[in-house]
């Protein structure tokens, strides 16, 4: 079995254009790793490979959507052909959708679930038998303190979350003997662009995320991430509040249930009013 360091390690990142995934690329190019930054930007992707390019590391760019599956299995295929080997995998590309089921159309399950769960299935199919055959390597999902606490106003987003959670615990456990490491990292707000760029049905997102702690830093989640995925944590749960909210969730589920129904009624003060007017 091959002990994993970060310096001279292969390391592919999904969603790396920006947000957390350009963060953790350049933490790892820090650390000396081979970086392989992915995105379905490929102008993102190319941004983020420059910048660990001039911390004196390696880094290539690639133009990857994680739902298409055999273009996962040819960039792993052609990254193995560069390198021999991808070491880590860091499946963090995800999208969002805001609302309420009852507005819901099936697009809004679909793509979400698309992305945030095949998307990481795809990455794990690709490097996963790999990794097995060499007797190492560190599969690393970023799901989301939603994959922990059942929020309410995003629940195609908690489903493939708590999806990925799922995923993770129990193949980290099929895949420990075989000298394969997974980790799940669940950060709770981070200042990233995902909120910008989500798609809110029905509902204004400026109200919505004044409802929301401040968000730490995509930089400071990364270190969190790539500090636990060094120490071989199973789970890492990034911020204070995402940790009590995980806390609540184990320890009470009624109590759960009375704080997600409870945001819930604040959250419809941002409902947009001539949606329900035209009904």
């Amino acid at each position: 079995m091959r002990k994993l360091g970060f310096a001279g390690s292969v390391a592919l990142i999904t969603g790396a254009g920006s947000g957390i995934g350009r963060a953790l690329a350049l933490e790892l190019g820090r650390r000396g790793a081979i970086v392989c930054a992915t995105d379905r930007d490929l102008d993102a992707a190319e941004a983020s490979a420059a910048q660990v390019r001039a911390l004196g590391a390696e880094a290539t760019a690639v133009e990857l959507d994680v739902c298409d599956r055999a273009r996962f299995f040819a960039v792993v295929a052609e990254l193995c052909a560069a390198h021999g080997r991808v070491d880590y995998l860091f499946n963090n590309a995800g999208i969002g959708v805001g609302g309420e089921v009852r507005d819901f159309g099936p697009e809004d399950w679909r793509r979400v679930v698309e992305v945030n769960l095949f998307g990481v299935i795809h990455g794990i199919e690709a490097v996963y038998p790999g990794m097995v055959e060499r007797g190492s390597g560190h599969i690393v999902n970023v799901a989301s303190v939603a994959g922990l606490f059942p929020l309410p106003g995003e629940v195609s987003y908690v489903t493939s979350k708590y999806a990925v959670v799922g995923l993770s615990h129990a193949l980290r456990a099929e895949a420990a003997d075989l000298g394969v490491r997974v980790t799940l990292a669940c950060p709770g707000h981070v200042a990233t662009q995902i909120y910008a760029t989500s798609k809110v049905v029905n509902y204004d997102l400026d109200g919505i995320l004044s409802l929301w702690p401040k968000g730490i830093s995509p930089e400071r989640c990364a270190e969190d991430i790539i500090r636990g995925v060094q120490r071989n944590r199973s789970t890492i749960v990034i911020t204070g509040f995402a940790r009590g909210l995980w806390w609540l969730s184990r320890l009470s589920p009624s109590l759960t249930q009375w704080g997600a129904r409870r945001y819930m009624r604040q959250a419809r003060a941002f409902r947009k009013p001539e949606v329900d007017d035209e009904r």
